[in-house]
């Protein structure tokens, strides 16, 4: 009767997948790519409620039909945003036990252009999203993990070395690397696994939104589509970290090799990055 009741209570445990920043971009594409192969309750998180329903009839038209797409119109930022997200999880909880299979952190954004020449405003919302939001729902959603689960971080290749005109936004990826492999570690006995995703260029809409519209579009960027389908694959094997191309690899692997300082002062010197003061 004991196993009866706690195998029925496990049947009725809803799995859940999260991704936050779903409505466009690379976390747009995790959710069409999950949604295809996984029976979970999805929930879709950002703050453009409007964008946010665009992106649950793409996912439920691209998906299989069977996992329910939720929305939730929230705004995550900083620690006002994560006690928002803590009161959606309490809320939840109360009309029923679930259990969270898949997190993919992938809200965030970047700015172009030397420090002391942007929005310091803008550059603190930056640390306030990258760091303090992405921390504190890995927090609150890995007490309702369990063995099997997972964590996906979205970092990047600017993770591995400090850029001159991407300083702040190189500093928060390099904390996600870093904080993802540390809990990791923490993690790997309980059965859960975390992957930091680190990409250079994709094709999304992150220049326009880093350079305040000077730059339209990602230079060189590669397709959101094959750097997912590869992270998902390395997440389904444990990996920590997931670079796609090889010209990815190559530049994380030889960054090992150049001093920070040289970096940040040649990347400062020969990589641009424009952005346009309102």
């Amino acid at each position: 009767m004991l196993k009866r009741g706690i195998s029925a209570r496990l049947e009725r445990m809803r799995r859940i997948t999260i991704i936050t920043g779903a409505n466009s971009g690379i976390g747009l594409e995790f959710a069409k790519q999950l949604h295809r192969i996984s029976d979970d309750e999805f929930w879709l998180v950002a703050r453009d409620e409007a964008r946010l329903e665009e992106a649950k009839r793409a996912v439920g038209e691209d998906g299989n039909g069977k996992a329910p797409v939720r929305i939730f119109p929230l705004d995550i930022s900083g620690k006002d945003g994560v006690e928002r997200f803590r009161a959606l999880l309490d809320a939840e909880k109360s009309s029923g036990a679930f259990t969270i299979a898949t997190l993919v952190n992938n809200a965030g954004f970047g700015t172009y252009g030397e420090f002391a020449e942007t929005p310091l405003g803008r550059e603190l919302d930056m640390i306030e999203l990258n760091c303090t939001s992405l921390t504190g729902i890995c927090g609150l959603c890995i007490p309702l993990m369990e063995r099997g689960s997972r964590i996906l971080n979205v970092s990047s290749l600017a993770a591995f070395l400090p850029l001159g005109n991407f300083a702040v936004y190189a500093a928060t990826k390099s904390f996600v690397l870093s904080f993802s492999v540390a809990i990791a570690a923490e993690l790997k006995d309980k059965g859960i696994t975390v992957t930091a995703l680190c990409p250079g260029s994709v094709s999304t809409n992150f220049a326009n939104v880093a350079s305040n519209g000077a730059r339209k579009e990602v230079l060189h960027g590669k397709s959101p589509e094959k750097v997912v389908r590869h992270c998902i694959k390395a997440m389904e094997k444990g990996k920590i970290t997931a670079l796609w191309a090889p010209k990815w690899k190559l530049t994380a692997f030889m960054s090992r090799f150049i001093g920070r300082y040289a970096g940040a002062r040649y990347t400062f010197l020969h990589n641009k990055r424009p952005y346009r003061h309102s």
